[in-house]
């Protein structure tokens, strides 16, 4: 999750750098902290699915409001969202249903702790 955390970072330092190079004004505001009660890891990988279908759709919501504008520029760029967002989804979703196999198993846990260790930031 820590490298999910970076890379996700850079993903809005894209969007914030498209933003600045096109004129606009960057405003960050406040966002919540995700949940922190989950009792599993199976709930923390479902509910980082659910939070990446929220992205995909709020990223289509982009797509079909710069259609709207008619700027080409903002929908050229948003389509490398597009295409990352189903990674992301592919990604969560392929975890979340190894976590559902795994159920307890300590040592399998370990392994496929192991596995995702090996991602590259």
């Amino acid at each position: 999750m820590k490298i999910q955390a970076g890379e996700e970072t850079k993903h809005g330092m894209k969007i914030y750098d498209f933003v600045e190079e096109r004129g606009g004004k960057v405003m960050l505001q406040q966002i919540n902290a995700p949940p922190s009660n989950q009792k599993s890891p199976r709930e923390i990988f479902d509910e980082a699915s659910q939070h990446e279908h929220m992205v995909t759709e709020s990223i289509d919501k982009l797509v079909e409001l710069a259609r709207a504008e008619k700027d080409n520029a903002t929908e050229v760029f948003l389509q490398w969202f597009v295409n990352e967002q189903v990674e992301e989804e592919a990604s969560t979703n392929e975890i979340a249903q190894k976590l559902q196999l795994i159920g307890d198993s300590a040592p399998t846990l370990l392994m496929l702790d192991a596995e995702l260790g090996k991602r590259a930031a």
